[in-house]
């Protein structure tokens, strides 16, 4: 393939609602090389079974948050996330996360005769016709063995910062423009994340240069102030499993849960949870299995870890992030409705 031009920006292609359609195996193998990947983002196995499928366009991927490095927002163009489509983990060790995965515009095809093509400015390199096997799909999703605790997974998360390197400034009005002309965010929900952002670089800057005492509302902490207190966390045991109706609890009663960096037994409740508190979902699955992304390790959880249905994280306070991450429960911050 010829590379990719780096000025090329995420529109306008396929916009945010339109149905497309996933290409072929034949025609997305044929736009890979040897390692399954186009502009450094890999195409995974579990991505071929939805081959020949439609889907409505999700979110534009105009960029993404760094869960890697934790490096900030990253820039990403000529991809998109399609609605509901995530890894199920079956080439990567079972792993558990339901990460939402990336698609490449090439990747795809519009379905109305009016949608503007993905194929449009770009053409395929007869060399690389034959450039991957679903072979070599499978042999680049890591190595090592799983046995003797040598295997390192390689997928989308643990790659991501590859295929889009180049590092966002939370102050470039840009980053929030293209957002909103994306079709990801209106422009009031995109202000009022902006004013949070600014209010936590205020709050981060007092508890950096100044004295305890100084330090602006509630001692420079970040909004919306998840803060815990205990030095020992406790635990509940529910035995929750798929498909169990539970309530999320109160953001007063899990607070109560939570040491002084916001975890409880070393599992961070995050500020995007707290829009779920006092609603109801079902369980999805209990994680025990997931990659660790700054190593391609498998890491096993040993407490209990659970996913609710459509609960994910709409990076509210996360300059909307697009990613949609499941986020993971303790059971001590849920409750079984009979």
């Amino acid at each position: 393939m010829q590379p990719r031009d780096s000025a090329r920006t995420s529109g306008p292609g396929f916009r945010v609602g339109e149905v497309v359609e996933v290409k072929s195996r034949e025609e997305i193998l044929a736009t890979l090389d040897k390692h399954g990947e186009l502009d450094d983002l890999p195409f995974m196995p579990e991505m071929l079974q939805f081959a020949g499928r439609r889907f409505p366009l999700y979110r534009r991927a105009v960029k993404f948050c760094d869960t890697k490095d934790w490096t900030g927002m990253h820039r990403l163009d000529d991809t998109v996330h399609l609605e509901g489509v995530r890894c199920d983990g079956q080439a990567h060790g079972g792993c558990q996360a339901g990460c939402l995965l990336f698609w490449r515009e090439d990747w795809l095809k519009p379905v109305s005769g009016d949608a503007i093509s993905a194929d449009a400015g770009s053409e395929a390199d007869p060399a690389a016709a034959a450039g991957c096997t679903e072979a070599d799909l499978i042999a680049a999703t890591g190595e090592g063995d799983e046995a003797d605790g040598t295997r390192r997974y390689s997928c989308q998360a643990t790659e991501i910062t590859r295929a889009g390197p180049e590092r966002l400034a939370w102050w470039d009005a840009r980053v929030y423009v293209r957002d909103v002309r994306a079709g990801n965010s209106r422009v009031l929900p995109m202000l009022r994340s902006v004013l949070v952002l600014l209010f936590n670089v205020v709050q981060a800057g007092s508890r950096r240069y100044l004295p305890p005492r100084l330090r602006l509302i509630r001692g420079g902490q970040k909004f919306p102030f998840v803060l815990g207190q205990l030095d020992r966390t406790p635990k509940a045991t529910l035995d929750l499993q798929p498909g169990e109706l539970v309530r999320v609890k109160s953001k007063e009663e899990i607070l109560a849960t939570l040491d002084r960096n916001a975890t409880n037994r070393g599992l961070s409740f995050d500020a995007e949870m707290l829009k779920y508190c006092g609603t109801q979902a079902r369980v999805l699955r209990r994680v025990e299995r997931i990659i660790d992304e700054p190593t391609g390790k498998m890491l096993r959880f040993n407490n209990d870890c659970i996913i609710l249905e459509g609960v994910i994280c709409s990076a509210d306070f996360h300059q909307y992030c697009p990613r949609s991450i499941y986020p993971y429960w303790r059971e001590i911050w849920l409750e079984r409705v009979e």
